[in-house]
Formats: structure tokens, C-alpha cells, sequence
């Protein structure tokens, strides 16, 4: 059973959340938190698997209540949710260290699946967000590579950097392997691979990383 903590401002938005969830055989909603100090605290008494992260909310709002969680070193992992017009509030809750996110208007079965995906520890970034909102505000980041960037993108091999790209790029690992020709197994080889050597906890990290050192630029 996957635990989720609901984390909105918005009673409707949680309560639409709390019927979709409820609904899953394999899902219990723990409670519900209304702003983000409310929410770390919840995090810390009920260990759920998955926060469910709203991003502007009153007083704490999801980025800084993410990045506490994240550092709390708790087992919960966290899902922000967000609009596109909150699009840079979202890159910086990847940079807080949420397990990927989702835009609002994401279908009931995408969302569920994403929950599924966070709990099982995997990140969840779809192309569209990788396009439209971390190509966008790595514009914004400092770019460059520091020594410590360019040591550890000197241990990649020429295969494992195209793929960086490729995840960079918001494709799958079905998508990778038909694109470079490799068994879907060889893919999560690599990945797995470059998550170790890049010192990345998860892909999310990873597409970060490779906007930060310029492996990938935006389009």
C-alpha cells in the first residue's frame, strides 16, 4: 500500500486529490496539509511514502517545505505539482530535491502512475516539462563547468554521455533504446551507471546536471 500526504491550500484541489487516490486499491491517503511547515511536520510524524506538493501556498510555501523534507533524510519522497505560469517555482523545487513533478492538468491516470513511479523510487519528468520549463530556466542557471562538473563528466564513456543527453531530453527509456539502438536493459544499465558517477540520486538530478555543465543546452 503506497501512503500519500496531500499538500494544498486549495480544499477543492485536495479533496479532488483525495477521491482520486482513495479510489486505487493499492493507495491510502495518510492526511492532508494546508501550507508547508504543516506539511514537514506531517512528513516527519507519518513517514508517508509520497508527498503530494502543491508549490505557492501561504506562510512555507512547497519549495522550501520540499528541500526540508529532502534534507530530513526521511524515507518520504515528494511530487510537486504545479501550473505552467508557476513554471520557475518548479525548477527550483527539482533543485530542492523533489522526486520529479507534474503540471495541474496532468490526466487522473498520469498522475497515479507518477505516485507509483515516486514510491517505487524513481523520478517522474515528462518530456513536455523537460522542454517547456527546465529548458526555459537553466537560461537563468550560472552555467559553466566547475572543476568538480568536469571530473565527473570526465568519467562518463562516449555511450553513457549520449545517453545523459538523451534523458536530458525528456525521452524515455523505451524511447532511448529504439532511438540508439540498444536493449531497453543496456539503457537502465546506463542510466544506473551515470547516476553513480555523476554523484545524481535520481534522473531528475541527472537532466539538471546536464543543463548546469552544458552538455545539454537549452533549445
Amino acid at each position: 500500500m503506497t501512503t500519500v500526504l496531500i499538500v494544498d491550500d486549495q480544499a477543492l484541489q485536495r479533496l479532488g486529490f483525495r477521491m482520486l487516490l482513495q479510489a486505487q486499491p493499492d493507495m491510502s491517503v495518510v492526511d492532508e496539509a494546508v501550507n508547508g511547515s504543516e506539511a514537514v511536520r506531517k512528513a516527519a510524524e507519518l513517514r508517508p511514502d509520497v508527498v503530494l506538493m502543491d508549490v505557492r501556498m501561504p506562510g512555507m510555501d512547497g519549495i522550501e517545505a520540499t528541500r526540508r523534507i529532502v534534507e530530513s533524510g526521511g524515507r518520504s519522497k515528494v511530487l510537486v505539482l504545479t501550473t505552467f505560469d508557476l513554471d520557475e517555482y518548479a525548477y527550483e523545487a527539482l533543485r530542492a530535491g523533489a522526486s520529479g513533478f507534474f503540471l495541474k492538468d496532468a490526466r487522473p491516470d498520469e498522475l497515479v502512475v507518477g505516485i507509483r513511479a515516486v514510491a517505487a523510487g524513481d523520478s517522474v519528468i515528462s518530456p513536455g516539462i523537460t522542454h517547456r520549463l527546465i529548458d526555459t530556466f537553466t537560461q537563468r542557471a550560472p552555467g559553466g563547468r566547475g572543476a568538480a562538473q568536469e571530473s565527473r563528466l570526465a568519467v562518463l564513456t562516449e555511450r553513457e554521455r549520449e545517453v545523459l543527453v538523451a534523458v536530458a531530453s525528456g525521452w524515455t527509456n523505451t524511447e532511448i533504446a529504439e532511438r540508439l539502438h540498444l536493449a531497453e536493459s543496456t539503457v537502465k544499465s546506463h542510466v544506473s551507471r551515470i547516476l553513480a558517477k555523476i554523484g545524481a540520486r535520481d534522473r531528475v538530478q541527472a537532466v539538471i546536471f546536464a543543463y548546469d555543465t552544458g552538455l545539454v543546452r537549452p533549445s
